[in-house]
């Protein structure tokens, strides 16, 4: 009883769909992270800081799992090939219509008497064990009616419920070992095999990783002529999936959005002061950190590199003076790639 009220209030509110599985069920992600570990040691790291995604907060039964879409969004022509989809429209947002939705939702399940814990769990495997979705090829949650362009949000609870199990395997049926397309356009090759990532090589993590010092960024200089036009996440793996075609509606402007366009041009991004980015910037795409502006001029500069365009060969080679030993190192690794 105490299940259906739940999934009922979660489709009044605006979600997809709602799952409750039980809490150990997260510590089967622990055997994932254990085999991506051995196939990419490379990226040992990274993956071990996610183990504690498989450990469920202290006094959890129950993890509670709901979807939303975002592909009802108009995606900017300026933010294609820069911002990643899900990091444009981010329900983390406090003025957004899902934030306010999750917040109903929150209150209704205390209302229940539910004790809500915090949590860590991996979103995408509760996710796949609630029966909402199907891993993808490219390690991605699908949707039967929206493809991946999806949110997964989740609740650990101290609360005994009924609950879902996914049924059959957790791979998408749709993906066939005759498809490779998000495979073969990796451009980093992060993907190399089905329902394997070496998280390592990722465009993505590439962005938000190095935010340490030199040695990370010359680390991520490995696979910065790869990167493309990306700043911020990458769609390419979502983009040429065959499950994915027609699937972005674009039907809704997302709140204030526009109103970062200017900034996430690379030009603009060289140019920006360090109020600019901790007060504006910073608030909005908060995965770099609000001490670490050089990292995102080091990402404009490889996108400058990446385009190919001789206009910008002149800003280059000024960079390659730069204070900052990061941007430096990262102008001149530019100059060199362009023969100037």
């Amino acid at each position: 009883m105490l299940a259906s009220l739940i999934k009922q209030k979660a489709l009044q509110t605006g979600f997809l769909a709602c799952g409750i599985i039980p809490a150990e069920t997260c510590t089967e992600f622990k055997n994932y992270l254990d085999e991506r570990i051995r196939t990419f040691p490379q990226s040992k790291e990274f993956y071990q800081s996610m183990f504690a995604m498989a450990e469920p907060p202290e006094g959890a039964k129950s993890i509670i799992v709901c979807t939303l879409r975002y592909n009802q969004y108009k995606e900017p022509q300026s933010l294609k090939g820069r911002v990643g989809k899900f990091y444009q429209f981010d329900n983390r947002l406090t003025y957004t219509q899902e934030y306010r939705q999750k917040n109903e939702f929150e209150t209704y399940l205390k209302t229940l008497g539910i004790n809500l814990l915090k949590n860590n769990v991996s979103a995408r495997w509760a996710a796949a064990k609630a029966g909402l979705g199907k891993f993808g090829y490219n390690n991605f949650i699908f949707s039967r009616e929206h493809g991946s362009w999806i949110r997964i949000e989740t609740w650990a609870a101290d609360t005994v419920m009924d609950y879902d199990r996914a049924d059959g395997d957790l791979v998408l049926p749709g993906c066939s070992d005759n498809c490779r397309k998000c495979i073969d356009c990796c451009p980093t090759k992060a993907l190399s095999d089905k329902f394997s990532m070496d998280r390592g090589k990722c465009i993505a993590h590439l962005g938000f990783r190095g935010n340490n010092g030199a040695g990370e960024e010359a680390a991520a200089l490995k696979f910065a002529g790869q990167s493309q036009q990306w700043i911020y996440g990458c769609d390419i793996c979502q983009d040429v999936c065959p499950v994915n075609k027609n699937r972005f509606t674009e039907q809704n402007d997302f709140p204030l959005l526009a109103e970062f366009e200017k900034f996430m041009e690379p030009e603009k991004i060289l140019e920006m002061d360090d109020n600019t980015y901790i007060n504006i910037v910073n608030p909005r795409f908060w995965y770099i950190g609000p001490q670490n502006i050089w990292k995102w001029k080091c990402i404009a500069i490889r996108c400058l590199v990446n385009s190919g365009d001789s206009k910008y060969h002149m800003l280059l080679k000024k960079y390659c003076d730069h204070e900052d030993a990061r941007i430096r190192e990262t102008a001149v690794w530019g100059c060199q790639k362009l023969g100037i």
